[in-house]
């Protein structure tokens, strides 16, 4: 990911600093570098917060992102920042460093779920991330605002009894499902692939994209193997971060009538984290019950 401080950023900290850190109307002014977690934290936090999502566009590549002024003015006047971690934004961690604010709460989700740089970053797919956020969240916020901490408490049961359809359809698709070999082009799926118990293939190819570098003509030559002969019954892509080498898959894919599922990397603005999960799972069950020669 990119990132841009310069001269113009440098005021900015300093005419942020001179700003409190809530608003008139006493909210707690929160930054989320992704909105999947800027949902759980508006769930969370309820009228008591102002949360701005800094990646917002489901078209947007997130490892594209450049930081504008505005951003770091948001993000110099938070109270409290979530970020991803795990080296996926990066950028975040930078532009902390250049907007120290005495007493900031700072959430890492990666540390929360105990992964580090080099482990599959797409965490919000893992099904423990977001339970581990929301708690964290309510806890932080019940310190900077303890006036509340039966309301942040109550809006965190709630959250969490709301993951119940979440987990109720991947308890569905595992059951019926489990041990069917899938594909996918980028591992942004990947941990819910685990948790449904499906076998992936052409991880090495996966590794390429999302690092941007080119994979093997071998890996490349297996993919297609894969999607013509129909060893998988279903290939996953990132809608966000698609490259030539990718549409010519998903074109191949369709020509060999495997389905295909477009997953993305930030939600929705519409839907919450949890619709957002739930729409993707849906097109999953679909597209597993669909043809498979």
């Amino acid at each position: 990911m990119k990132i841009l401080i310069g001269a113009a950023t440098a005021f900015i900290i300093t005419l942020a600093a001179l700003t409190d850190t809530r608003a008139a109307d006493s909210k707690i002014a929160l930054v989320a570098a992704e909105n999947f977690y800027g949902s759980v934290a508006q769930q969370i936090g309820g009228d008591r917060v102002s949360v701005t999502s800094i990646l917002s566009n489901p078209d947007q590549d997130p490892h594209l992102f450049e930081a504008s002024p505005s951003v770091v003015r948001q993000i110099a006047a938070a109270q409290i920042v979530i970020y991803n971690g795990a080296d996926y934004d990066l950028w975040m961690e930078k532009l902390l460093t250049v907007t120290p604010r005495p007493g900031r709460v700072v959430i890492v989700a990666a540390d929360l779920v105990h992964k580090k740089a080099g482990d599959n970053p797409h965490l919000c797919y893992d099904p423990p991330t977001m339970p581990a956020v929301a708690s964290a969240l309510a806890a932080a916020l019940a310190a900077a605002d303890p006036a509340h901490n039966d309301d942040y408490a109550a809006r965190l049961k709630t959250f969490l009894a709301s993951l119940q359809p979440l987990n109720e359809k991947i308890a569905a698709i595992r059951s019926k499902y489990a041990d069917v070999p899938v594909a996918a082009t980028e591992p942004v799926f990947d941990y819910m692939a685990v948790a449904l118990k499906l076998k992936m293939r052409n991880k090495r190819f996966q590794l390429a994209i999302m690092n941007d570098t080119e994979p093997s003509a071998r890996d490349v030559a297996a993919f297609e193997q894969d999607l013509k002969t129909h060893q998988v019954r279903v290939m996953f892509y990132n809608k966000q971060a698609s490259d030539e080498i990718v549409r010519h898959l998903v074109d191949l894919a369709r020509a060999c009538n495997i389905p295909v599922v477009g997953v993305t990397e930030t939600a929705p603005p519409d839907l919450s984290f949890q619709d957002w999960m739930l729409r993707q799972l849906d097109d999953t069950a679909t597209a597993l019950a669909g043809p498979s020669s």
